[in-house]
C-alpha cells in the first residue's frame, strides 16, 4: 500500500473545481443526495454492505465514525460527506485498502472488480435499487496501488492498457445499472512520496514511478473524454489530485488547510 502525506483535506473543494460537461442529468452540487465511491486506502472508511446503511445519524452508514482510515482521522470523502457539502449527502463507500483495479492484472487482496461486481451490483441495483440517476454521484479514485505494485518492472506502457480496458468495463457496468454522474480522480505524484524518495534505490525508482504516474494520468484523461463522447446523457467530472498534491508539497502554506504542515517531503511521526 502506498502511504499518503496528508488526510486529503484539500479535496474538500472537489466538485467546485472539477471540470465537466454539464447535461440534464446533473442537478448541481446542491442537488446531490448520495455518493457511491470505489477505491483504495486513500478513500476507505471501512463500510460493510451487510451492516447499518447510510442515514442522517451516520451519513456513511458504518462503522462508527470516522472508522479505520489511512489518514489516522477523517479523510477526503468524510469531509465531503459530513462537513463541506451543499446538502445532506449519504455515502456508500466501497473503497478498501490495497485495492487495485483487477487482481488478475496487478496482484492484491482486493480490487475494484469486487467492489463493483460483488458489492455495488448485487446489493444496490435491480430489485435492490432505491436511488435515482440525477441525485447520485459515482466516484472512482483508483490506480495508486496498481502503480505502486508494478512500476518497478518498467512495463507500464504495456500493463496500463490492459488495466484501463478492465476499468472501462467496470464503469460501463455501473453506467448500465443507471449511473449518470461520475467523478474520476487521477493519481497523485507517488514519485515524491517518502516510500520512494527515501528508499535505497531512489535514484532508479523516482524516474520509473514518475513515468508510470504520468502514463496513468494521461490515459485517464483520454478515458474520461472517450466516456463523454460515448455517453452524451452522462456527466463526467475529473479532479487533478496530482496537481493538488504537487502544490501542497511545494508550498503547504498556500492553503489554510495545509498551512500547519512543516514537513511535506519526508516521514514525519508528528502527523500520526
Amino acid at each position: 500500500m502506498v502511504p499518503s502525506f496528508s488526510s486529503f483535506r484539500l479535496l474538500l473543494i472537489l466538485l467546485g473545481l472539477a471540470t465537466h460537461d454539464a447535461v440534464a442529468a446533473y442537478p448541481g452540487f446542491a442537488g446531490l443526495k448520495t455518493l457511491f465511491t470505489f477505491g483504495d486506502s486513500y478513500t476507505r472508511t471501512g463500510f460493510c454492505v451487510t451492516r447499518d446503511q447510510p442515514s442522517i445519524v451516520n451519513p456513511l452508514g458504518n462503522p462508527t465514525y470516522p472508522g479505520p482510515t489511512s489518514a489516522n482521522g477523517e479523510n477526503w470523502i468524510q469531509y465531503l460527506t459530513t462537513k463541506h457539502n451543499a446538502s445532506l449527502l449519504l455515502t456508500y463507500n466501497f473503497a478498501q485498502s490495497g485495492a487495485t483495479v483487477d487482481t488478475t492484472l496487478v496482484t492484491s487482496i482486493i480490487d475494484a472488480v469486487s467492489q463493483v461486481e460483488n458489492g455495488f451490483i448485487p446489493n444496490y441495483t435491480g430489485t435492490n435499487q432505491t436511488w435515482d440517476a440525477e441525485s447520485f454521484l459515482f466516484g472512482f479514485f483508483i490506480g495508486i496501488n496498481d502503480i505502486g505494485k508494478s512500476y518497478s518492472n518498467g512495463n507500464s506502457t504495456d500493463l496500463h492498457p490492459l488495466i484501463f480496458d478492465k476499468y472501462a468495463k467496470l464503469v460501463e457496468e455501473v453506467y448500465e445499472a443507471g449511473a449518470r454522474n461520475f467523478l474520476f480522480l487521477n493519481v497523485p505524484p507517488l514519485e515524491r512520496m517518502p516510500r520512494t524518495t527515501q528508499s535505497n534505490a531512489a535514484q532508479e525508482r523516482i524516474p520509473l514511478e514518475k513515468s508510470a504516474v504520468e502514463d496513468w494520468n494521461e490515459r485517464l484523461n483520454v478515458f474520461v473524454n472517450e466516456l463523454r463522447e460515448a455517453h452524451g446523457d452522462a456527466t463526467m467530472f475529473q479532479y487533478d489530485t496530482y496537481g493538488l498534491f504537487g502544490r501542497v508539497i511545494n508550498t503547504p502554506g498556500r492553503y489554510k488547510e495545509t498551512a500547519v504542515y512543516k514537513n511535506t517531503t519526508t516521514y514525519c511521526s508528528a502527523y500520526f
